[in-house]
């Protein structure tokens, strides 16, 4: 028994050690967790969680598990696979789709690549005004307000959620395709990339257009 107790009190000193108790720790916690909470918890520093969270990510693909980390910023959580995303709608008795206009995917798409980034700066932009875009991306729950520029007047800065990374099948922001396009052509870019990004998982949790549609 005192055997037992010591190795239970021992330090996580391997990379998998510390994933083992990650990947318990998020699964019961059920929603996402800090870096930094979980670098106390453990007691390991911070190179060496990140180099287990990066390792658990890879291995729930590599060997095409249920599961997928996901992680925005500080932030790591467990979610489902994406494509077994209807699977698990119908379980919990939820919607596979939600619609998404064009005005508002490449809203989405300018946030997702320029974030953290204030209403004026997408405006400028889009050349439009986004308002309702971005009321609807709101509502949606794939971006939010993360901060406020400091700058005159303090405006708000928008930035994409762990939800995004989930209807879009992301493990991160830096999962994203790569645009490298002239400034002009580089926001119609990018929302061809995060289309392109969720027909390559084979599945559509967000509805997107295949023809453009006006928002008021």
């Amino acid at each position: 028994m005192m055997a037992e107790t010591q190795d239970a009190d021992a330090p996580l000193t391997t990379t998998a050690a510390i994933g083992s108790v990650v990947e318990s720790l998020l699964f019961v916690a059920g929603r996402p967790l800090e870096l930094a909470d979980l670098r106390k918890l453990l007691g390991v520093d911070d190179d060496a969680l990140r180099a287990a969270v990066a390792e658990l990510g890879a291995s729930y693909t590599r060997d095409g598990r249920g599961l997928r980390l996901q992680q925005s910023g500080a932030l790591v959580q467990l979610v489902s696979a994406p494509e077994n995303a209807r699977f698990v709608a119908a379980l919990l008795g939820m919607p596979t789709h939600a619609r998404l206009t064009t005005p508002a995917l490449e809203t989405l798409a300018i946030i997702a690549y320029r974030q953290p980034i204030s209403r004026a700066q997408l405006e400028s932009i889009r050349g439009v005004n986004s308002d309702r875009a971005l009321a609807t991306l709101l509502q949606h729950g794939l971006v939010m307000e993360v901060g406020r520029a400091a700058t005159v007047g303090r405006p708000i800065l928008f930035g994409t959620t762990l939800d995004f990374l989930q209807q879009f099948g992301l493990s991160g922001i830096d999962a994203l395709p790569a645009v490298i396009l002239p400034e002009e052509d580089a926001h119609a870019a990018a929302t061809e990339a995060i289309r392109r990004a969720v027909d390559a998982q084979g599945t559509r949790q967000l509805t997107l257009p295949t023809q453009h549609e006006n928002e008021a």
